[in-house]
């Protein structure tokens, strides 16, 4: 991101809310359980199961009589990591193939951009569902298996925008100046289309987040002992918990919806910051 870039995204208000929200959120997922002492899988027979709230147990505890807290800050660190991991995995694919399919054309172009079809042709939530349950419910495997699936509209993003740039000035400039593909892919062209995929990237940060959640809480995803929101939001699928235990699932369903929500707007703000003549 430019100087010019970085300066009117720090005058989106809204933006630098979200990014300041979503850097507080992961201080407190880092940083707190070791101040706090609290082991996520371990008992508290002395408090009991489904204890609510307490000084003891500020958020209560489940029905295995672990601290709530303690497990919803550990939820968060493994559902952060799925989310950008998984972004990063997609742009470390995306934007080498849509670079190659745009710049070199033909036989490349072909196949990646046909591959991009095969992948975006089928609902996405079921491929993850269908993945996920065929390499096993694990932290790395959900990340691969996201981040495997979301190269395809990085892809395109960059590929759209290497062909818009491939036949500009400044890259017939490098061509007779004597530049491997190589140089010029890297050096000149990258660094002109790579904005669209950073103001993508929350977006698919976000969407890996729900996703992850979402097999969590159908019971497909991680699974108890190992923490993420998700999966604390499964508790709510029991009734009894639904209606008498709140302090059970409000808190991950909060964290859930505010960090897409803060996702969501920097987003928004870096697709205004690198694109000013798009407007509002």
């Amino acid at each position: 991101m430019s100087n010019g870039s970085f300066r009117r995204f720090l005058g989106e208000k809204k933006a630098l809310a979200g990014a300041l929200f979503l850097l507080t959120v992961l201080a407190l997922v880092l940083l707190l359980p070791p101040l706090l002492g609290q082991d996520p899988n371990l008992t508290d027979r002395s408090a009991g199961f489904w204890a609510p709230p307490s000084p003891e147990h500020w958020l209560g505890t489940d029905d295995a009589g672990r601290d709530l807290l303690a497990r919803l800050l550990h939820g968060g660190r493994v559902s952060l990591l799925v989310g950008f991991a998984s972004a990063g995995l997609s742009a470390l694919l995306g934007i080498p193939l849509g670079l190659l399919a745009g710049y070199k054309g033909q036989g490349w172009q072909f196949w990646i951009m046909r591959a991009c079809d095969v992948v975006q042709a089928f609902p996405s939530l079921i491929l993850v569902l269908c993945l996920v349950s065929l390499l096993g419910p694990s932290v790395w495997n959900l990340i691969f298996v996201i981040g495997g699936l979301g190269w395809a509209s990085v892809a395109r993003l960059v590929y759209g925008s290497t062909l818009a740039a491939k036949h500009k000035e400044y890259v017939e400039a490098s061509r007779a100046l004597g530049a491997t593909d190589g140089d010029i892919l890297l050096r000149t062209i990258l660094p002109n289309v790579v904005a669209p995929v950073w103001a993508s990237l929350p977006m698919k940060v976000s969407r890996a987040i729900l996703w992850e959640s979402s097999l969590s809480f159908l019971g497909v995803g991680l699974r108890t002992p190992q923490a993420s929101w998700g999966n604390l939001m499964n508790s709510a699928l029991e009734l009894a918990t639904l209606t008498g235990r709140p302090w059970a699932w409000i808190p991950p369903g909060l964290c859930i919806v505010t960090t897409v929500l803060a996702l969501l707007l920097v987003g928004e703000g870096l697709r205004r910051s690198l694109n000013p003549r798009q407007g509002r």
